[in-house]
């Protein structure tokens, strides 16, 4: 007999403990285990997602308890209890005893049997007394409130809210534990939008509009993605809004040669090359056989004709790729704290030094491609995070050092996402501002009279557009 909080375990211990990614790592366990009924799979899912999601906080209910601090247990036992926890305190269909009766059972199927009555004790405490655990003072200590409440890391929320303020930061730090359709782009090249849609409800799936574009939704109450006829007939791509938005700022022309340098799993490649309507060409590169056969498989899947996949690492210049690009798409690679909603374990892994580092990589591979671009061609530079260090900054940099200046976006975005940066050549999106992961995208504006504003806090995602002078 399959038990699932032992599956949850295991995907727990692989993200957790072996640095795996959550997507990733959800994503296998929920094919692997396909043939489970929809009820078992959603459990495994929210289980899961749930308890990275408020991991933080469940160490601070776990260690009002213990006498032995979580970072010190064992780490299948801190993570049967993060788990159980997480049943207890946001799970009421699931009765307090048999939480704690099958965080026992694991404890000894894993082979600890002398912390059984470790694991029991702690259990059964939180069960009898969360209710009566005190939580951080939101008047007197803003950032552990904002850390515990919300499982984010001192050290993240204390530089948002340098950046964006205290009640900013609340509102990003609540959307990313909302629950939120998945956003899918209709390949408009393929069929109609109206076509995509009743397809879905045919197979009982919930449809909704998107935000900013006409051609973005949201779907609910499916199964299984690949089972979803639409997705299989390539209709539509998962992809957020914000990273729609990165291809319209591009806005390619009928004609272009257009290079992504950094492109897995493919979604803004496969959006450049859905707009081009088959002609042209669309290069999408990345730095593994892996995250290239990812994109290949999307390209046959949805029948492109006009994209290829490529070996290439980003940072390794290519003399014959000189002056080829009418656009040239910079997606980056950061420290991903704006979309944090779908990848919760990404606010554990980054540290302060790991930023800097890619830091580091994201500079090298803006000095490696830029001569890729045309003269008169556009370099796009986005990252899916929203700090100014991985954004503004490295525009700045840019611009003092490449002869390139900033375009306004303003052309290439909805009314409601025009504001003082996007004139200047910038949109940085912010989760619970507005309906999107967290993400930055660039355009234009001269180097010799620089001056980056104040992130605006009206926008989400971070996109920039330069021209090559």
């Amino acid at each position: 007999m399959i038990n699932l909080r032992e599956i949850i375990l295991g995907a727990l211990m692989d993200i957790v403990e072996e640095e795996q990614y959550s997507h990733i790592v959800l994503k296998d366990v929920l094919e692997k285990y396909q043939y489970l009924d929809k009820r078992d799979r959603a459990f495994i899912t929210r289980v899961t997602e749930g308890t990275l999601e408020n991991m933080l906080q469940m160490d601070y209910i776990i260690e009002r308890f213990s006498k032995v601090k979580v970072e010190n247990m064992k780490p299948v036992i801190r993570n049967i209890l993060r788990m159980s926890v997480y049943q207890l305190k946001y799970m009421d269909s699931v009765p307090d005893s048999a939480v704690c009766n099958e965080g026992v059972r694991l404890a000894q199927k894993r082979g600890f049997y002398q912390l059984k009555g470790f694991v029991n004790g702690v259990l059964r405490s939180v069960a009898r007394n969360l209710d009566k655990v005190e939580y951080p003072s939101k008047e007197k200590q803003p950032l552990l409130y904002l850390s515990v409440t919300y499982s984010m890391p001192e050290w993240i929320v204390k530089s948002w809210c340098e950046l964006y303020g205290f009640d900013a930061v609340e509102k990003i730090c609540q959307d990313m534990h909302e629950e939120k359709p998945t956003s899918i782009r209709c390949n408009l090249d393929k069929t109609e939008k109206e076509q995509i849609i009743e397809s879905l409800k045919e197979q009982g799936i919930q449809v909704e509009q998107s935000p900013y574009l006409d051609y973005a939704l949201g779907i609910r109450g499916y199964n299984y993605m690949k089972a979803v006829l639409a997705f299989k007939r390539g209709w539509f791509q998962v992809q957020d809004v914000s990273s729609m938005l990165v291809s319209e700022i591009a806005a390619p022309k009928w004609g272009d040669y257009c290079i992504d340098v950094c492109a897995a799993p493919g979604g803004k490649s496969l959006h450049l090359a859905d707009m081009l309507h088959g002609s042209g060409h669309v290069e999408a590169r990345d730095i593994t056989d892996y995250k290239v056969q990812l994109m290949q498989e999307n390209i046959e899947r949805i029948g492109v004709i006009n994209m290829s996949a490529t070996l290439q690492d980003a940072t390794v210049f290519d003399p014959e790729s000189v002056e080829r690009a009418d656009i040239l798409l910079a997606d980056v690679p950061c420290s991903g704290l704006g979309v944090i909603g779908k990848k919760a374990d990404i606010r554990y892994k980054m540290t302060p030094a790991k930023q800097t580092e890619i830091i580091k990589l994201q500079r090298k591979i803006l000095d490696t491609v830029w001569k890729y671009v045309k003269v008169g061609g556009t370099l796009i530079y986005s990252t899916c995070t929203i700090g100014a260090e991985e954004n503004q900054y490295n525009v700045k940099w840019f611009l003092e050092n490449y002869p390139f200046v900033l375009e306004s976006i303003d052309p290439y975005i909805c009314d409601e996402l025009k504001g003082k940066t996007t004139s200047a050549g910038y949109l940085q999106l912010l989760p619970g501002i507005h309906k999107s992961d967290g993400f930055f995208d660039n355009r234009g504006f001269p180097p010799h009279t620089l001056h980056l504003p104040e992130a605006d806090r009206s926008v989400l995602n971070t996109s920039i557009r330069f021209r090559f002078r």
